[in-house]
């Protein structure tokens, strides 16, 4: 039989709360993540209501179980095209903050979601002040996952308070109920 120390069993217990899970996914043939935590679920990208005078960005909203959830189209968020829509192009149902810091849900389209890996502290480093295909406040951090680099996004700044403002005054005109 083995023993283990109580400073083995500390420093396990401490690499395991150094570890970060993030779902991994496809947009314009390049990997981002997305911390586990903010995922509501996963669906199939269908029955899009598309929503006039909305930014570019938003693709439409979404009836899901009753409640009304705006879906933005991450490559146009980046001001990137976006790719077809494909068998495999998914809806990722995220929580985020709104101004007041209430969750609210939003769907973001992604062309294929990966898998959920996880990255301890130390894989992740600080996000690049110039260079990256996004802005630099999208990103939470890049992850090192072997000898590539992924981009960790904060999805909290993906949108920011101004859009979500926007997308609550436009759903109050619908007549809809509130996103937040």
């Amino acid at each position: 039989m083995v023993k283990s120390t109580s400073k083995e069993i500390s420093d396990k217990n401490e690499n395991a709360s150094n570890v970060q899970q993030f779902l991994t996914f496809v947009l314009n043939d390049e990997t981002y993540g997305v911390g586990i935590l903010h995922i509501r679920e996963i669906i199939e990208y269908d029955n899009l209501t598309v929503v006039p005078l909305m930014p570019d960005f938003i693709s439409g909203v979404i009836n899901l179980r009753g409640n009304v959830v705006p879906v933005v189209n991450l490559a146009r968020r980046f001001e990137h095209e976006s790719k077809e829509i494909g068998k495999r192009t998914s809806i990722i149902i995220i929580d985020i903050k709104d101004a007041e810091g209430e969750a609210v849900e939003v769907g973001m389209v992604v062309d294929i979601v990966n898998e959920v890996i996880e990255l301890a502290s130390s894989d992740i480093a600080a996000a690049p002040t110039f260079g990256a295909k996004i802005r630099t406040e999208f990103i939470q951090g890049m992850g090192k996952i072997d000898d590539k680099l992924m981009i960790l996004l904060d999805v909290n700044h993906v949108l920011s308070i101004t859009d979500l403002s926007d997308l609550s005054d436009v759903v109050a005109e619908l007549n809809l109920p509130s996103v937040e």
